[in-house]
Parts: C-alpha cells; sequence; structure tokens
C-alpha cells in the first residue's frame, strides 16, 4: 500500500533532517543568512516541523495542532536540541497517522484552500514528501556552504 512507502520516505527525510541538523559545526549557523540565501537552515526545519504538524497531524490525524506559520520563519535561535526534538515528534505524528489511513482514505478529497483546485489525498501527500526533500536539499546546501571556512 502506497502508505507503507510514504512512511518510509518521511521517516528517511526527516532522519536526514535530523543528521544535517546535527553535522552543523557551529549550532549558531543554523540561523545565518549568506549570499542571497532567503530562509535559513533552522527556519526551514521550523517550516517542515510545521507543515507537515498542520497538513498531516491535524488535516489527516486531528491531533489537534494549530500551526503559527508566520513563526516558522521569524523564531530566531532556537536550540539545536529542541529542533532535533520537534523532527522525532513529527516522526511519530507522521508515521502513527499514515498508518491509519485506508486506500479509501487516499482517494478522498483533499483541499487546502478555499477556491484552490482539488486533488486526492494520496497526491498531496506525495507533494508533501517533495516538499520535505525539495527543503531538506536546501538545508544541506546551506550547511556546506557556512560550514566550508
Amino acid at each position: 500500500m502506497l502508505t507503507d512507502t510514504l512512511i518510509k520516505l518521511f521517516s528517511r527525510d526527516l532522519k536526514k533532517l535530523k543528521t544535517e541538523v546535527e553535522l552543523y559545526k557551529y549550532e549558531e549557523n543554523l540561523w545565518k543568512l549568506d549570499q542571497g540565501i532567503s530562509n535559513c537552515a533552522g527556519n526551514l526545519c521550523l517550516h517542515i516541523v510545521g507543515n507537515l504538524n498542520a497538513f498531516i497531524g491535524a488535516g489527516l490525524g486531528d491531533s489537534g495542532y494549530v500551526r503559527q506559520r508566520d513563526l516558522e520563519f521569524s523564531l530566531k535561535n532556537v536550540p539545536r536540541t529542541k529542533l532535533l526534538s520537534q523532527i522525532d515528534d513529527v516522526i511519530v505524528v507522521v508515521e502513527s497517522t499514515l498508518k491509519r489511513l485506508t486506500n479509501e482514505d487516499l482517494q478522498k478529497e483533499y483541499k487546502r484552500r478555499v477556491f484552490e483546485d482539488t486533488m486526492t489525498t494520496e497526491f498531496f501527500l506525495v507533494h508533501l514528501v517533495a516538499h520535505l526533500t525539495y527543503h531538506l536539499g536546501q538545508i544541506n546546501y546551506h550547511r556546506r556552504l557556512l560550514d566550508r571556512s
């Protein structure tokens, strides 16, 4: 079933996110912007966690999570240990929520915003994996740029 594949992909890439956050030589580099980079790794990490908690945890799992998207990009200097803990927590949320989904659930309509085109839950979950992977690549590049000196 697709949910098994999605669980593996989310788990793999969220663990890679943890590794990237851990690999920063200097914790303060998680929050630095450099050479036209508009989002630092710390904020991208908060964004990934908020995104998955909102769309999977709350949207599909009724977790009660209330997203504050603006804080994902405005908070600064969150300790690395807290970021890592939030990643661990969202791994549990994603896995437990996806395990409960049926094939029928995957074919249901998932509508994010009023007046937006509709899509299936299956399509949106694949989109969320791609979104995670996109930002994971940004974080990897950010780390290598800032840690090279």
